[in-house]
């Protein structure tokens, strides 16, 4: 997020610092595209914030039998933090997939236990633990 506000600051300024010269429409050109710059900048911002708000109504209070977001599930085929679509994290060496429950995987994921078995895109997975 801090990286996203640094590029629209900078985009901003680069769209006030240009100034107008005699080779016509290049002082608009210019501005237009710091200006986009900017729209998609703002974008990933709106979505940071929405991934962060997603992220704080997730509950710590503790291990849970059943698979529901904030858990973490050890699979025959990895490891999952069910919470955000985040991409890879690795803590204390291991690997950990980050999966909204949205997702295909999280969706199958949410609600199993230990010992259960799942299948996706022709791949099985047994969950190992839950917690």
């Amino acid at each position: 997020m801090e990286a996203t506000e640094i590029a629209i600051a900078d985009a901003q300024k680069a769209s006030t610092d240009d100034t107008k010269s005699s080779a016509g429409d290049k002082y608009e050109t210019g501005r237009e595209m710091a200006q986009q710059e900017t729209n998609r900048n703002m974008a990933q911002l709106n979505e940071a914030n929405k991934l962060l708000v997603a992220l704080n109504r997730i509950g710590t209070t503790g291990a849970s039998m059943h698979a529901e977001p904030g858990s973490v599930i050890v699979t025959s085929n990895g490891n999952f933090y069910l919470a955000i679509s985040a991409g890879i994290l690795t803590l204390n060496g291991k690997t950990y997939f980050a999966v909204s429950p949205a997702s295909p995987v999280g969706n199958m994921l949410t609600g199993k236990k230990a010992g259960d078995e799942f299948t996706l895109n022709g791949k099985r997975y047994r969950i190992e633990s839950v917690v």
